[in-house]
């Protein structure tokens, strides 16, 4: 079978002559046509739109996962004791910040903040991602700069961090053992009322890798409902995948590949300056990386980028569409190793206003209704 390379075109299958099959291409604002061809299974949807660099990294689109843990009853006890340390102010030195505090549920385990308000109300620097589906992340970095190698490690970081929680996290274990309504919640989750920061630490990653996020009507799409999707969302699903480019690093199920990448918001010698990935490797080539983020629910989970610039969908993409800065080096600047560059995998795109439209319709389909989750009556 004849497998050309597509963009903004695709083509399906016509017939055979002379024992070949004929391929017929098709332009990209054919209705009929497109719902043909996303109609198929995704292996055999139009060839995506994946640049050779992003190659290593690419898993074609695909309906959601299921946590690993969530429907395990042997570990309801300790799903049951991390959601409710998770929800505890006690966690933090105030006492009035808990970890749902930046992960609220009913916002999709965001706060819709473009940073988060943390200790004595000051604004930390990113914005706090959503936790839905955080297990699939692993064993990869965690964090907006992956600092973290597991949940178990990133459970307390924000506990201890002066800026969020301002809890001495040496301290913490002791602090939890003052409460006596706890000593029961741990003895049924692990055989025995023993309280410690590891405890604490798996507790809450145990918790939050029961997040599962709901399914969508793209989901339900894949599974052979096509009639659910708009002409409209088939274009943004089929822009998605060839001319707009997202697909080079939101793939997958989840539509991220779990890697990290400047998108040229480094701010580089100014006020709102982050180097992301840098910060921990030390590495000059990581200045200004940061991981891609899942884009399910992402139309629940503004203020978008890693520090919450966009409060608007339009903003985003009029940014993708010119390919995101490019900041040029100044002449103090020609030898600066940690002078950041944007990926190449950013180009202009050359999205029209119905185009964009589009995608948002589809980015729209992949978000769902509000969670709700009961949230526990805290120990005493």
């Amino acid at each position: 079978m004849l497998t050309p390379r597509l963009s903004s075109s695709l083509l399906l299958l016509s017939g055979a002559l002379f024992g070949f099959t004929v391929l017929r291409p098709l332009a990209a604002d054919d209705p009929a046509a497109l719902r043909a061809a996303y109609s198929r299974p995704p292996t055999e949807w139009p060839a995506p739109t994946v640049d050779s660099a992003a190659r290593p990294h690419f898993r074609e689109l695909g309906e959601l996962p299921r946590s690993p843990v969530a429907h395990t009853d042997s570990l309801k006890p300790l799903i049951e004791l991390g959601k409710t340390l998770f929800f505890d102010p006690r966690l933090s030195g105030s006492g009035q910040i808990s970890c749902s505090s930046c992960h609220d549920p009913e916002r999709s385990f965001t706060d819709n903040r473009s940073t988060s308000v943390g200790h004595g109300h000051r604004l930390g620097r990113r914005n706090a991602p959503s936790l839905l589906n955080v297990w699939a992340v692993e064993p990869a970095p965690l964090f907006w700069d992956g600092r973290a190698a597991t949940l178990e490690e990133q459970a307390l970081m924000p506990v201890d961090d002066t800026l969020e929680m301002h809890q001495v996290v040496r301290r913490l274990p002791r602090k939890i053992k003052g409460i006596k309504g706890y000593h029961p919640l741990f003895k049924q989750a692990y055989g025995t009322a023993t309280i410690d920061g590891r405890r604490i630490a798996h507790a809450l990653a145990t918790f939050q890798r029961s997040l599962q996020g709901r399914r969508s009507r793209f989901d339900r799409f894949l599974s052979g409902h096509p009639d659910v999707f708009t002409d409209q969302e088939v274009l943004g699903l089929h822009l998605f995948r060839t001319k707009a480019r997202c697909i080079n690093c939101h793939n997958g199920p989840l539509f991220t590949d779990n890697q990290f990448h400047n998108d040229g918001l480094t701010y580089y010698g100014r006020q709102l300056q982050d180097l992301g990935r840098y910060t921990v490797t030390k590495r000059p080539g990581d200045v200004g990386k940061f991981r891609t983020p899942s884009l399910r629910e992402v139309m629940r989970t503004r203020p978008w980028m890693h520090n919450g610039l966009f409060d608007e969908m339009d903003g985003v993409l009029n940014m993708y569409n010119v390919g995101m800065p490019r900041v040029k080096r100044k002449a103090s600047q020609e030898n600066d190793p940690l002078f950041p560059v944007t990926s190449p995998l950013l180009k202009p795109l050359g999205l029209s206003e119905s185009e964009k439209e589009a995608l948002i319709a589809f980015l729209n389909s992949i978000t769902t209704t509000a969670y709700r989750i009961e949230r526990p009556t805290l120990p005493r």
